[in-house]
């Protein structure tokens, strides 16, 4: 089992957890809770160990192993994981590449620990939103960042910028690859292209549902989230959350796995800086 394999807790604690993890990721950033929830509800049912059955996408938000690898690399030192950018590189292909496997591992498998995959999802947003906001000459809205989760930032703001000048027009035919490889999305049931505007809608609508079915209530950041009376979330609170992790896991485990204790040692030495 992988150092991040699952979470101890279940039920309504593991619940908690991870609406308290992307509320922290959302105080940290400045992201939109709403939006940041909704996401993680469409994407994983909240679920922090999901895994696609076609792809490589992990986690709460679903981050394919080169996504994860980018994100890690550009905001990895930022939370106390600049041992884990260290180690990527990038090829002259422009992907991603840890040279030591078990390191590549142990980094991929930080998507299934909420606190950490909901700071970077956090983090991509505000990426996309800066890049929005400059392109569009207008404020990103939260559905505005699920279309460049879904198209990527590019894309969407090509959709974006033709749903603002001709809003009933249909998307398809823009978007050829996108609307053959998503036809729910891009055609109603009757085999009629949606417009812009009706695309937008939708996926507005589907993010507010996502929020709407969570029964988050007053999120509450647990003692182990949060020092008592913290105002700002800061990159030491994610290494302390994970580093108390791993010393319970230490505590119940017979034997525990070299990759856990390298981890371990590599947060602690973090968090002792």
């Amino acid at each position: 089992m992988s150092a991040f394999a699952d979470i101890s807790a279940t039920g309504a604690s593991a619940g908690n957890r991870v609406t308290n993890a992307i509320a922290m990721a959302s105080r940290r950033t400045g992201v939109d809770f709403a939006y940041l929830l909704g996401q993680a509800k469409i994407e994983s049912s909240l679920n922090p160990t999901a895994r696609a059955a076609t792809s490589s996408a992990t986690g709460l938000y679903q981050f394919v192993d080169q996504s994860w690898l980018a994100v890690i690399d550009r905001h990895g030192s930022e939370y106390g994981l600049g041992w884990a950018a260290d180690a990527i590189s990038r090829g002259s292909n422009g992907r991603y590449y840890v040279s030591d496997p078990d390191l590549r591992q142990q980094i991929l498998d930080l998507r299934k620990h909420p606190e950490t995959t909901s700071v970077m999802a956090a983090e991509h947003a505000a990426d996309n939103k800066a890049t929005l906001e400059q392109r569009l000459g207008r404020e990103a809205e939260p559905v505005d960042l699920y279309m460049a989760h879904f198209l990527g930032v590019g894309g969407a703001s090509k959709f974006l910028s033709m749903e603002e000048a001709a809003p009933n027009a249909a998307a398809a035919s823009m978007f050829p690859a996108a609307a053959r490889a998503n036809r729910s999305i891009f055609y109603d049931k009757q085999g009629n292209p949606r417009s812009f505007a009706e695309i937008r809608d939708r996926f507005a609508a589907k993010l507010q549902k996502g929020f709407d079915s969570v029964g988050t209530g007053d999120i509450q950041y647990a003692d182990a989230s949060l020092p008592s009376g913290a105002k700002t979330v800061q990159p030491v609170d994610y290494v302390r959350i994970e580093t108390q992790r791993l010393a319970t896991a230490a505590d119940v485990t017979v034997r525990p796995e070299p990759q856990t204790a390298r981890l371990a040692y590599l947060m602690l030495a973090t968090l002792g800086r």
